[in-house]
This record gives C-alpha cells, structure tokens and sequence, in this order.
C-alpha cells in the first residue's frame, strides 16, 4: 500500500498531532480509515491487469471472459469440469484445430474424463486408387494369416478395409463412411496389484488373481503429452489380449511395454526371455493347454494364468493391473479420506500373518494396525476392544505423496469374531477378506460394540471363489451382527449377504451387496428369514432378497432380487414396517412391501419386464461386476435424483459426462461431419 496512515499522520505538523493526542486521535483514526479505502481502490486497480489474463483473474470474472469467447457452461457435478477455468484456458488453443482427430480425442478425453481415441473412419474405406496417391495398405481383401489386424476387427485399432455404411455413426449403428468419425470411450480404469503372492494350483501351475479366480490382465495406464493426443490414447486403460502382448514381446526385445518393473505385470524372477505368451485354456481334464518347457514359464493374460516349466520353490509374487469401475471395494488407490489420521498409535503388522493377533491384541485399549503390503495373510484373528469408548483400526496402508498403497489379502480359515465394551468402535478399512465370516459377538459381561465400520474392504461374496470365478459357498452370509445395541456402517464396500439381529441398525453407501443370485438372502435376521435391523441404503446395488423390521431410507439404489419357486417370502424386498421410512430414485420389484416410493422404477406391471437393469457382469471379479450395461434402460441409467444413474456408481455421474461430451463435440466438430460414440468397456 502506498498511502500509509502512519507516515501521513507523521508528516502533520506537532501542534496538531498534540492537539489530536488530547483529544483521542480522532484524526489518527480518519487517517487510517482513508488508508483502508485507498488500499482497496488500489487492489482492485492492480486485479484489473490480472483480471485480463484466465489464469490470475478472479473466480467471479471466469463466466465474463468465457461469454467473450462462446464458451458454453457444462455440468459441473463431474470432476473434471467442477472448474470451468482450465476449459476456457484450452478454449481458444483447441478452437485452432477445430475439428481434426487430435482435437476430439483430446477433447473427449478433457470432459469425460475416460481414456479416448477418434478415429476418421474414412480411412478405413476400401476405395479404388488414385495413382498420385497411392495406398498399399488399403486392400478390400484381408489376409487370414493377419491374426493380430483380424483380432483389432471392428475396433479402434482396425487397419483393415471395410465397405461403405451409409447408416448414421450417430445413432450407433453405422460405422464406416466419409464424413463419420468414431469417438472410442474406455470407462473401465486400470487398478495395481503390487507384489502380491500368485495363487498357487499345484507346483507348475499359478494364477495372478490372490484369490485363484481367473483375472483379465488390463494395461498399465500411460500419461502422455497433449501434442500426441491421438498416438497416446493407444496406451489407453484396456484389457490385455495373447495376441497384443505376444507381438510386442516379438517386436521388443526389452519387452518393456507390457512387462517388466512399471509395467503392465511382472512375475518376480522372471526375465523376459524366459517368458512365452501362450493360450492356457483348459484341455483334457485338469490340465491346461500349453506345457512350458523346462526354465521356461508361459502366461495367459486372458485368463491371468501362469504356468513353469520348473516348478519354483515358493509361489512367485506377481505385479499386475485389473480393470474395475471406480474406487469401490479397497485397492491401492488413495483412501486418505475415509482414514482417521487422529487415532494413536500406529502399530505396522509384522510381515507374517502368526504376528497379526499379536499386534491386535497389542491396541485392545485403542490404536491402529496398519498392513504395508498386498500380501497374503493366513491367519484367523479376532478383535476385542478392552476398554469403553475406545476404538480399534484394521486398515491397508493408503496411497499418499510418499507411500504405496496396499491390499492385503486375509485369508481366513474360519469367522473373524469381533467384540468390544460399551462405546467402543472397531474400523476395517481397505482390506479384502476371504475365506470365512465376520461375526459380532456379544461379550461376557453383556457389554456390546457400538460401532463397526467397514470402507473400502471387500468381504467376498459367497465367502471364496472356485477358479472358474464361481463362488465356493453360494448364498453365504458375510457379515453377521448379534448385538442388538450396534450400529454398521458400510462404505465403498463390496460384501455377500448380512445377517442382522433386531434392533442393531446398518446403513450402506456406495457398496454392493451380493447374495451371489436375485433369489439369496442378501439382509436378514439371523435365521435368514425374519426381519432384520433397520436399514438404510444410498446409491448401492443390492442383489438378493431383503427383509428388514424398518428401511428408514433407500435413495438412488437398485433392489435385484426375486422369490423362487415355493418361496415363503412374502415379497423379495420386505420391510415389517411401512408408516415410516423413505423409498426414492430406486429401482425394486412391484411385489416389494416397502414404505412409500417417490419416482421408483417400474411403475406399473406393462414396464416391469423392459424396465429392468442390465448389468455388464454380475459375477465378482470380472471388470464389468455390476456395471451397467449401455443398453440398460435410460430410465436406469438416468433415474437418480441427480440425473445419474442408479446403483453403487451413481458417483461416477458417467450420464453428465456424455451429456457434455456431446455439447462438446457439436462446438468443435466440422458441420459436414457425424461424430458418434463407441464404448469399449
């Protein structure tokens, strides 16, 4: 500030200072008034330079300079443009290459958010040659021999001639023409395991998965520069195929694209010149179809499968990526926010599962155990709060600025009990468990825990998978409270069925809840056929039965469930109490007793069959588990409060993303052009 108070009231002559002393430096106090109102005039009059430039003006001048340039307001529930600053920032740079691929991929990329490649799909068209400009590669006959072009068919890789569609690319079904251009959208993400132990099937053979369930391998994501927008957007998150990644290995000798430290997966003590890709579906009985030869191993990356030709000494640790929907279920992803940092002490778990309990036992009175690694844990511990009003953390170790994330497996070999005094809490967070169940107990002086939480953990549907991704115990319960007085909260959590006394209360936030089959219990009482707790549920899917004494509220959540044949329910979703309680934005059978519905889905008995919700997989495990398919019904897709879709990824708000995709691409793309979407995944 120039104009200082101080120095002006100093350059007044003595006798008036004096006289102002005497009299309560009435005009010391005007001074510094005039100073205040100076200092603002001149701040504003050094932010209206800055207020010129996107990048330093003020959040309130953002709208006024993207109206100078056209720019057109998008949804702002999508992360990536919550803040319209950077997009008018890009505005006048992508308008300079309005229209061209690189442009629209970077474009689709920027808004959605999903990794995108544009394709001009005249390029494809077998045409007659022009003899100035001569294309060799443009044959309307395609070589058999070709396996990895016939395998890149009809995608966004295909080099191969195709004849002309003269149906709209718009409207999704027409593909290749002159004016059309191809938008080719990836919403699945690719998630890291990091040394973690393969599963072992005998001494040759090992799957990837730490559960031993068949795994699709998916790419390790790539960031690249804007300037080669459309080139990187082939290091898109996509799932593996032998043919892909067989011919890099031929065409690299480092075959560091996809294998290797910081790549796609890795097996420890493997070199690259030992590894084949190979198809090792199954053959003739138990065997698979490919033999390694001795010190050689082979890898199925389909069916993430490894198999040695010299059987190793223990199971190897691998290192690979598997494609999910979002941040649901615990992984090795930033779980920071769901994290009681206050909570003392932090006790690390020793590397080997015999020293878990001991570290538990080690916190009865309050504190945290905290897993380091994605190993694998053998070990059936139980947690028991010792003292009132304390808490207890179980958690993997979350990704931050200085630290990997994990999720450890805990294999149990029975139930992991868990108890605890009055007010106590006990935490599990980011893990994923199998093998057994979680069970509440109630403890011997009558005691009872008052709060469990479960975030980010995966407690897996049908307790373990056989390895055809089947679960091994179908319909059994995962989670089962006997404590009347608890209440359970679950969070970003995938979980098979609950078994809930009455009186305890469990409220679920963007979980699934799987009974394995619509017709299986997935929330009950503890005989799996009177009413439970009373139940809250906000945008989750739920698959299985339901019979709750009170659901006090069901928001944004599809209810797949159904009787079977000679089923003694009365209805498949069953609350034994209807005055109160709050059903909105859901999707549930007609025949549900439930309170009253508020714009649920279906509405009359003509719509119940169409309007139904169809997912991409309902099998855990497999990338597409429980996302909903493209050709799910608008009314689904669409039908939260919000305008998003219903179910456990309403977060994702993937209907607001195409929304402004398409706002989008009517800005930038040529008018003699036909821009539609392809999705991959």
């Amino acid at each position: 500030m120039s104009f200082d108070a101080e120095k002006i009231y100093e350059l007044l002559p003595a006798i008036y200072r004096t006289r102002d002393a005497a009299e309560g430096e009435p005009l010391r106090q005007l001074l510094t008034l005039i100073a205040g109102q100076v200092a603002v005039l001149e701040e504003d009059i050094e932010q209206l330079y800055d207020n010129q430039f996107i990048e330093t003006c003020a959040d309130w001048v953002v709208p006024y300079i993207g109206d100078l340039i056209g720019y057109r307001q998008l949804d702002g529930r999508t992360p990536q443009v919550s803040s319209p600053r950077a997009e008018v920032a890009d505005t006048i740079r992508l308008r300079r290459s309005k229209g061209t691929a690189t442009t629209l991929a970077q474009l689709a990329h920027d808004v959605t958010g999903w990794d995108a490649c544009a394709v001009e799909m005249f390029q494809n068209l077998a045409t007659t040659q022009f003899m100035n400009h001569l294309r060799p590669a443009n044959l309307a006959i395609s070589s058999v021999r070709g396996t990895l072009g016939l395998e890149r068919l009809n995608g966004p890789f295909d080099k191969l001639a195709h004849m002309a569609d003269v149906r709209r690319i718009a409207s999704g079904r027409g593909r290749y023409n002159i004016g059309n251009i191809a938008i080719y959208l990836w919403r699945l993400r690719s998630y890291a395991l990091t040394n973690s132990p393969a599963f072992r099937l005998d001494d040759h053979r090992y799957l990837f998965h730490p559960l031993g369930a068949p795994t699709r391998l998916f790419r390790f994501p790539v960031t690249s520069s804007d300037d080669d927008a459309v080139e990187s957007r082939t290091e898109v998150q996509m799932p593996l195929s032998r043919l892909q990644v067989d011919a890099d290995k031929a065409s690299t000798p480092a075959f560091a694209r996809f294998y290797g430290d910081g790549a796609s997966f890795s097996i420890a003590g493997v070199t690259p010149d030992q590894l084949s890709i190979c198809n090792l579906s199954d053959a003739t009985g138990s065997a698979w179809a490919h033999t390694p030869a001795a010190g050689k191993v082979s890898v199925d990356p389909v069916l993430g499968r490894i198999a040695f030709g010299t059987a190793p000494t223990a199971p190897p640790n691998v290192t690979f990526h598997y494609g999910f929907s979002a941040d649901v279920g615990g992984g090795e992803y930033d779980r920071s926010g769901s994290i009681n940092l206050k909570l003392t002490p932090v006790t690390k778990a020793p590397a080997q599962a015999a020293g878990l309990q001991d570290a538990l036992n080690g916190v009865g009175t309050g504190g945290v155990v905290e897993i380091g690694d994605s190993g694998r844990y053998a070990a059936t511990p139980s947690i028991t709060v010792t003292a009132a009003n304390e808490s207890i953390e179980l958690r993997a170790a979350t990704k931050g600025a200085a630290a990997k994330g994990a999720r450890p497996l805990l294999a149990l070999g029975g139930e992991l009990v868990i108890s605890g005094q009055s007010g106590s809490e006990v935490t599990l967070n980011g893990l994923l468990i199998s093998g057994g169940l979680l069970r509440v107990k109630q403890t011997a002086d009558s005691k009872a825990l008052a709060h469990l939480r479960l975030r980010h953990c995966t407690l897996v549907p049908g307790t373990d998978l056989l390895p055809d991704g089947t679960p091994r115990l179908a319909d059994a319960a995962s989670l089962i409270i006997e404590t009347a007085d608890t209440s359970v909260e679950i969070d970003h959590c995938i979980i098979g069925g609950l078994r809930v006394v009455s009186g305890a209360s469990v409220t679920i936030t963007n979980s699934i809840v799987d009974a394995t089959h619509e017709s299986g219990v997935a929330f009950a009482a503890i005989d799996g056929v009177a009413g439970g707790g009373a139940l809250s549920v906000t945008s989750s899917t739920i698959i299985g039965k339901v019979h709750t004494s009170s659901l006090d509220l069901a928001s944004n959540a599809i209810f797949l469930a159904s009787l079977a044949t000679g089923d003694g329910w009365q209805a498949p979703v069953w609350s034994d109490r209807r005055q109160q309680g709050c059903v909105r934005f859901c999707y549930l059978p007609l025949a549900s007793r439930v309170p009253r519905r508020y714009r649920c889905q279906p509405t009359a008995d003509a719509t119940a069959v169409t309007l139904r919700p169809n997912f991409t997989s309902v099998r855990y495990g497999e990338p597409g588990y429980c996302q909903l398919s493209r050709n799910c019904p608008v009314e689904i897709r669409q039908g939260a409060d919000d305008g998003s879709e219903i179910g456990v990824f309403r977060e994702l708000f993937q209907a607001q993303r195409e929304s402004n995709l398409r706002i989008r691409l009517a800005e930038y793309s040529r008018f003699d052009l036909d821009v539609g979407f392809v999705f991959v995944t």
